[in-house]
C-alpha cells in the first residue's frame, strides 16, 4: 500500500513522529527511544516536546502528559539533551575563564564578556519600527518563563539561597499585584506593539536553543547548581540590554504600554543580579560541585546566548544592507 500524506508527513521528523506516539501511545512510543533526529533543529523541537510534558501549560498538553515518564519518552529525553549539552560544551570551550577564580568572580567574569551584544546598539540607535518588533518577537523579553524556572531551581535548598530565590520569584509575580507580574507586563507588551507570537517550529534555531537548555536544566535535578548558574547570568546581563531597548522606544515613540515591562527589568534586573551572586551562588559555592555545576551553567548559557545574538545580528544587519543598498539605487 501506498503511503499516504499522513504517514508520509509521520516519518519526515523526529519530532512528527513524537508527536504521533503521544496521540496513539503504544507501540509508536516504543519505536521513537532510539530514533534519530533529522538534524539539530528537529533535536531542539523535539526536546520541547518533552519538556512540555513536565513544565509546559497543562491545559494545552492535555492527555499527553500520561507519558511524561514513558521508558521510551525518558530514554529520548536523556539521549537527546545529552547531545545538546555537548554541543553547549564544545561552544563554550574558547571562553576564557580564569581557572583559579571562584564561581562569583568567574560568573561576573562570564556576564562581562558580552553584556551587551552589538545587536542591542543596534537597536538602540539604528532599528525601525517594525526591525524593532521584529526583534524582540524573536528575544522573547529578557526572562520568558523566568518565573517558572525561579520556581524550580530553589525546590530543595535552604537559608539564604531558598530566600533569595524567594525574593526573586515574589518580584516576578509582581509583589502580590496581578497587573505587575512580569508575564503580564509581557502581554500588555505584546498588545501595545501589535507584537506577533511566533510559532515555535518558525523559530530560528538558535532561538530554539535558549529554550530548549531552559527546559533541560528545569527538568533534570542533577543539573540545579547548572540551572541557578544560568539564571544567575540571566539576571547580571538583562538590565544593560533591557536600557538599550527602553533607549530604542524612546526614539520611536512607542505607545505607552511598550515600556513597563522593559522599563522593570532595566531598573530592578541589577539588583536581583547582584543579589543572586551574593545571597544564592555565593553561599552555594561552599561545595565545590555547587561552585563547578553553577560555573558551567553560566557558561551554557552565555553559549547559547552568543549563539543567537550572533545570527540576531546578522539576519537584521543583512536586512539593512538590502535597505540600503535600495535606497542608494533608487536615490
Amino acid at each position: 500500500m501506498p503511503p499516504t500524506a499522513a504517514t508520509t508527513a509521520i516519518a519526515r521528523t523526529l519530532v512528527d513522529k513524537l508527536q504521533h506516539a503521544l496521540r496513539t501511545g503504544e507501540p509508536a512510543l516504543a519505536a521513537v527511544a532510539d530514533a534519530e533526529p533529522r538534524d539539530d533543529r528537529d533535536r531542539l523541537l523535539t526536546l520541547q516536546v518533552i519538556h512540555d510534558l513536565h513544565v509546559g501549560d497543562i491545559d494545552q498538553v492535555g492527555d499527553a502528559v500520561r507519558w511524561q515518564h514513558h521508558p521510551a519518552v525518558a530514554t529520548l529525553k536523556t539521549r537527546l539533551e545529552q547531545e545538546v549539552l555537548a554541543s553547549l560544551d564544545a561552544m563554550a570551550d574558547g571562553a576564557t575563564i580564569d581557572a583559579d577564580a571562584d564561581a562569583v568572580a568567574a560568573i561576573r567574569a562570564i556576564a562581562r564578556q558580552d553584556l551587551v551584544p552589538e545587536v542591542y546598539e543596534w537597536v538602540a540607535t539604528d532599528a525601525s519600527w517594525d526591525e524593532l518588533v521584529s526583534f524582540l518577537a524573536l528575544e522573547g523579553g529578557p526572562d520568558a518563563g523566568f518565573d517558572d524556572l525561579v520556581a524550580a531551581c530553589q525546590v530543595g535548598l535552604r537559608g539564604e539561597p531558598k530566600l533569595e530565590l524567594a525574593r526573586n520569584y515574589w518580584d516576578e509575580m509582581g509583589r502580590g499585584t496581578l497587573d505587575e507580574v512580569h508575564t503580564e507586563l509581557h502581554h500588555q507588551l505584546c498588545e501595545a506593539i501589535d507584537m506577533p507570537r511566533i510559532p515555535r517550529d518558525e523559530l530560528p534555531t538558535s532561538a530554539l536553543l535558549r529554550t530548549t537548555l531552559g527546559g533541560i536544566l528545569a527538568t533534570n535535578r542533577v543539573l540545579q547548581p547548572e540551572m541557578i548558574g544560568a539564571l544567575g547570568l540571566l539576571e547580571l546581563q538583562a538590565g544593560p540590554r533591557c536600557r538599550q531597548v527602553v533607549k530604542a522606544f524612546e526614539r520611536l515613540d512607542a505607545p505607552a504600554g511598550a515600556f513597563p515591562f522593559y522599563v522593570e527589568h532595566r531598573d530592578v534586573d541589577p539588583h536581583h543580579g547582584k543579589a543572586w551572586l551574593d545571597n544564592a551562588i555565593a553561599p552555594l559555592a561552599d561545595d565545590p560541585r555547587w561552585a563547578a555545576g553553577m560555573v558551567r551553567g553560566a557558561r551554557w548559557r552565555a553559549a547559547a546566548n552568543a549563539a543567537f545574538f550572533t545570527d540576531m545580528a546578522g539576519r537584521f544587519a543583512r536586512e539593512a544592507d538590502v535597505a540600503e543598498l535600495a535606497t542608494s539605487a533608487t536615490g
